[in-house]
């Protein structure tokens, strides 16, 4: 860590704005000097290297185990294709070093075993090679290094100059990134910790919970327990506090099957957010791929983080509710080549990051500075054992590929025979647990929806784009919102995909919070420091009328029809519905599209909204629905509908409705309209159960409606019902008003203005 002064100094853009940069300069110089005498003083008064054995080069990174003789130890294994030397760093209590070198090399993996390491030891690797950034080799051993397979990680990236393989602050920028900077930067970086575990998982019983019938519910580790009332002050942010039963009760109390958790990879802080005061909150900054973030941890550092994460794992096990980790395996927060050096940069640059025709620049498919070279072999090793970890030792059930076209490509365009997806399709492990793409990055050719191969789900934003666009009354007409209620079989029936292939969602992590979306049209981003000008532009939002929190009570009432409305919708559609973190309960985040550096209140779930009986009901809501979902199959169906009769006295398995009751000829499709009636039929419903025998189920009628004013609509009635009842009517604000209403088929009802009204055929 630097010291108070400089910190003082060098990270308040303030205070530098007004002081003489040769003044700050000279205060570094001194201080770096100081730490360096220290520092020399304690490595001479350090004992002696410990031997180095000759150990294994597998498997990678860090094992406690029992070596020659019976003697416990650490087996260290690093792969360093392009390296001259290495050395393992031992890191005591005190901070002072130990170097160790590695003398054994087998297929470019560097490797010893050292008696009497135990678990709890901090260490790190130095890496010896040329400096030569013209031709891509960035080698600096002055830089002290993470081991990309730490199981954890001890202490934070405060990234000072000395952290950087280059003169960061060299005059002449240009040529900044070709002038090593020789400062050591161990103290300044984390270290990796031994971590010794030998939980085999026996007791633990995993839900397993079918494509079909899941439903995700996207949160953040810190964001969710936070302000948590019920949970101890001590567990808010971390894993033990998502572990805990007042947090679990409310997963349960909605009917989600899986969270899916914002990055819990270790991550790293950019530098720009810690010299405004801010911090990278949702984590898509990943510097170690095996280690639990520390931050989340109310157990420890030194390795405990492990085991805490393990118990939150089996506690939502222990629920029905499984676990889905986002991963960033397309970048890390090494960044370009102004960037620090961390781990991989000073392992081997060339080895693991797609460079360009320049091998001083990086290929830059992901918007964040590089892009990880997953054509090579040892990249390719890296994100699969990675995954595996997660899987057979962590306990997870699935992930979520931030920026997966990234992954997907071969040595430029996106692929989908590339590497990556050939080795996951036949991995033994990962293809049998959930794969969820986004499938698109920011390159050239790289949006690819649709296009991911069977075992893969995708995040189907054109889905999100449709209800959004149909709700704020923008849809020219209503062909595309026809395929996205109904799984997107344009997009995704073909090679035996499923309509659980698409993740229907309205709402993510990344832009406005449902609430938002029915209160602002522009993003308001101010406190993210870049001047408004970062976050999305198209927001496809309808305020209401009025740009942010209104006293109005029309048009709150408006605002939260509008999110029954969008609620609604999500949950009926065919497909894999994800909700985000309090969504249910009118969450917001001021306007601001662009949270990831907000770890606050606009970042945090407000449970105290949850006191105010209108969200209360959006949220009951919400559980109510899911229960619906759960308990009928028609809602979840596992094959696309066919538009045919399953049997010769069937009817048609979906069947559209235009206001008069009469269905909808090709002409419809393309007129313009705000109302849409669905006919679900439960009888004809294809495959079979567990045990052989049909599936039947109650049929539905859902009619649509986003215009402004009410709309008469005939129900169909015979052969599709004689009578139906009404289930849902999201007009209301209680539901408990709404069940039980029976209506005659061939009447006409009116559908109030923009509202949702669900009804079951009745027998």
């Amino acid at each position: 860590m630097s010291s108070a002064a400089e910190q003082e100094a060098v990270q308040d853009p303030e205070r530098e704005a007004v002081q003489d940069p040769g003044a700050v300069a000279a205060v570094r110089a001194e201080i770096v000097e100081v730490q360096r005498i220290e520092y020399a003083e304690a490595v001479r008064a350090a004992a002696p290297a410990p031997a180095v054995w000759p150990g294994a080069p597998m498997p990678l990174g860090a094992r406690f185990r029992v070596g020659p003789d019976g003697v416990a130890g650490t087996n260290f294994a690093l792969w360093a294709g392009g390296a001259e030397a290495v050395e393992l760093c031992l890191f005591d209590e005190r901070g002072v070093e130990t170097r160790c070198p590695l003398t054994e090399l087998t297929h470019e993996i560097w490797h010893g075993f050292v008696p009497g390491v135990r678990p709890g030891q901090r260490y790190g690797y130095r890496v010896h090679g040329r400096w030569d950034p013209w031709t891509g080799a960035r080698w600096n051993a002055a830089k002290l290094l993470l081991d990309p397979y730490a199981r954890a990680v001890d202490g934070t990236f405060s990234l000072p100059p000395e952290v950087y393989g280059h003169v960061r602050d060299w005059p002449d920028q240009h040529v900044a990134d070709t002038v090593r900077d020789d400062r050591d930067s161990a103290p300044y970086v984390p270290k990796g910790v031994v971590v010794h575990d030998d939980d085999d998982w026996v007791e633990d019983r995993r839900p397993k919970t079918p494509w079909a019938d899941s439903v995700i519910y996207e949160l953040h580790v810190r964001g969710f327990t936070e302000r948590h009332p019920d949970i101890p002050p001590e567990l808010r942010g971390t894993y033990a506090g998502l572990a805990h039963p007042a947090a679990i009760e409310h997963l349960t109390r909605l009917g989600v099957t899986a969270v899916e958790l914002l990055p819990v990879h270790q991550f790293a802080h950019e530098d720009h957010l810690l010299r405004r005061g801010l911090h990278n909150h949702w984590g898509y900054n990943s510097i170690g791929y095996f280690a639990p973030h520390a931050d989340y941890s109310a157990s420890g550092t030194a390795g405990q983080q492990v085991g805490e994460f393990k118990r939150m794992v089996r506690a939502l096990h222990d629920a029905g509710i499984e676990v889905i980790l986002d991963v960033v395996y397309n970048h890390t927060a090494e960044a370009g080549e102004r960037g620090p050096m961390l781990s991989l940069r000073g392992i081997d640059n060339r080895g693991y990051y797609r460079l360009e025709g320049d091998p001083r620049r990086y290929a830059d498919y992901t918007g964040c500075g590089n892009t990880l070279h997953v054509v090579q072999p040892q990249v390719l090793r890296l994100i699969t054992d990675s995954l595996r970890y997660w899987v057979t030792e962590m306990g997870v059930d699935g992930f979520r590929f931030d920026l997966a076209a990234a992954l997907a490509r071969s040595m430029h365009d996106v692929d989908m025979l590339s590497p990556f997806l050939a080795v996951i399709a036949q991995d033994p492990v990962l293809r049998r647990v959930k794969l969820i793409a986004e499938p698109w990055d920011v390159g050239n050719g790289g949006y690819q929806v649709g296009a991911f191969p069977p075992l893969w789900t995708e995040w189907n934003d054109r889905y999100r784009d449709a209800v959004r666009d149909f709700w704020r009354g923008a849809l020219p007409d209503v062909r595309d919102l026809g395929y996205r209620l109904t799984g997107s079989s344009d997009l995704y029936a073909w090679g035996g995909r499923r309509p659980y292939a698409s993740v229907n969602f309205v709402t993510a992590h990344d832009g406005f919070t449902l609430r938002d979306l029915v209160s602002y049209e522009q993003k308001h981003n101010e406190a993210n420091g870049e001047g408004n000008r970062d976050g999305t532009n198209d927001n496809r939002a309808w305020n209401c009328g009025v740009e942010g929190e209104s006293d109005d009570p029309e048009i709150n009432r408006l605002r939260r029809r509008q999110l029954r409305n969008l609620l609604t919708t999500l949950l009926l559609s065919t497909g894999v519905p994800m909700l985000v973190a309090g969504d249910e309960m009118g969450r917001t985040q001021g306007g601001n599209n662009n949270a990831y550096c907000q770890d606050n209140e606009t970042g945090w779930v407000d449970w105290s909204l949850l006191d105010q009986p209108e969200w209360r009901e959006l949220t009951a809501l919400t559980a109510r629905v899911l229960t619906l979902r759960r308990t009928h199959p028609v809602l979840r169906r596992r094959a696309f509908f066919s538009g045919r009769a399953q049997a010769p006295d069937g009817l048609r398995d979906l069947a559209w409705f235009a206001r008069d009751g009469r269905e909808m000829t090709e002409g419809d499709w393309y007129a313009p309209a705000a109302t849409l009636g669905l006919y679900l039929s439960g009888r004809d419903i294809p495959g079979r159960d567990a045990r052989g025998e049909p599936v039947t189920d109650d049929s539905f009628l859902a009619v649509l409606h986003a215009g402004a004013e009410p709309v008469a609509f005939t129900l169909p009635g015979a052969p599709w019902a004689d009578a139906y009842e009404l289930v849902l009517d999201t007009s209301r604000e209680d539901q408990a008003e709404a069940p039980g209403t029976v209506l005659d088929g061939g009447t006409e009802v009116t559908v109030p203005a923009r509202s949702v009204l669900l009804l079951r055929v009745a027998e």
